[in-house]
């Protein structure tokens, strides 16, 4: 009856959501690449990474100017995960990196280490995107906030 008063899970101690901004911001210091964390309860499709695009677009995570954006997409109820970078960046990673993050990152989920798992993968992304698009100072600016996005 009152939906809207219901309240936002809370996925995160503010500690690890600290750690986990943290991260983002790091990532992003020495790079025109963008990251983006966006962590709901459920799924709502079968496949997370047809939800992680969903989200990107949704975010307008497309519309970096070098496309090297990148989703790390979390179902914590349904346990499911994606990484999702835009083709910029996707076309001088491709899917075996992804692919390498996720299985690090469902490491430290295994471990009930959520927040570390997710910090670590970001700071990785972090490191690729610097080495593919490095800061210019000149041209660089912060295309997407650095917070995490909360679903429900």
């Amino acid at each position: 009856m009152f939906s809207f008063l219901k309240k936002k899970p809370v996925f995160f101690s503010e500690k690890e959501n600290e750690l986990i901004v943290a991260a983002i911001k790091s990532a992003e210091q020495r790079t025109s690449g963008e990251v983006r964390v966006y962590v709901e309860s459920h799924c709502r499709f079968m496949d997370a990474m047809d939800r992680a695009i969903e989200v990107f677009h949704g975010l307008r995570m497309h519309e970096t100017a070098d496309r090297n954006a990148v989703l790390v997409y979390v179902a914590m109820k349904d346990h499911q995960l994606a990484i999702y970078g835009d083709e910029g960046i996707h076309s001088k990673v491709g899917t075996e990196f992804w692919n390498k993050e996720l299985k690090l990152m469902l490491s430290a989920f295994n471990r009930n280490n959520h927040a570390e798992g997710i910090a670590t993968v970001v700071k990785e992304i972090g490191e690729v995107l610097v080495e593919h698009f490095p800061y210019n100072k000149e041209t660089d600016k912060n295309e997407l906030p650095d917070d995490i996005v909360f679903g429900r």
